[in-house]
């Protein structure tokens, strides 16, 4: 399991002095609220950003971070991702799971019969849908419902389904 979790995209300075527009990649844009501290992934670090001010607008969040006060200090932070530490998320009910945490998992049928591994999860709004990469370059598209996904143990890294009939056929 990864330590840390993206929250947002930057994807835009937004005005002069010092702001950026995130895109978030949370449940709940309305936890930037309570956020005190986010990190900037460079690549080749983690640069801490304390958070000075947030502001909603549209689908969008804006930040105002602590020392940044005009558009050049920003500029370089556009599309980078935020990320928080895994103590700062928010907790999860039953049978709740982090997109990160899935991503990389292996899919084996009850029968035993491995599937592939998830790749990615869309997020439908109904129910999710996990992405798996099968061999043969094929991807077979899972809903996260109860009757599919059966067991999940993160510690194992595999994920237990039921494949409903015509799922491997589309």
């Amino acid at each position: 399991m990864n330590d840390m979790l993206r929250v947002g995209v930057i994807t835009s300075t937004h005005g002069v002095r010092g702001e950026v527009k995130v895109f978030p990649t949370t449940d709940d844009a309305a936890r930037f609220k309570t956020l005190e501290r986010v990190y900037v992934d460079l690549g080749h670090e983690l640069k801490p950003l304390e958070i000075q001010n947030v502001k909603f607008f549209k689908n969008m969040v804006i930040l105002k971070f602590k020392d940044y006060d005009n558009i050049n200090q920003v500029e370089i932070y556009r599309s980078k991702d935020l990320l928080i530490t895994r103590d700062q998320a928010v907790e999860l009910g039953e049978n709740e799971y982090f997109i990160g945490d899935l991503i990389g998992l292996k899919v084996m049928m009850e029968n035993g019969k491995e599937l592939g591994v998830i790749r990615d999860v869309l997020e439908t709004g109904a129910n999710d849908v996990y992405i798996v990469d099968a061999p043969g370059n094929r991807e077979i598209l899972i809903p996260a419902i109860e009757e599919c996904v059966k067991e999940v143990d993160l510690e194992a890294g595999v994920m237990t389904v039921h494949l409903l009939e015509g799922l491997l056929d589309l």
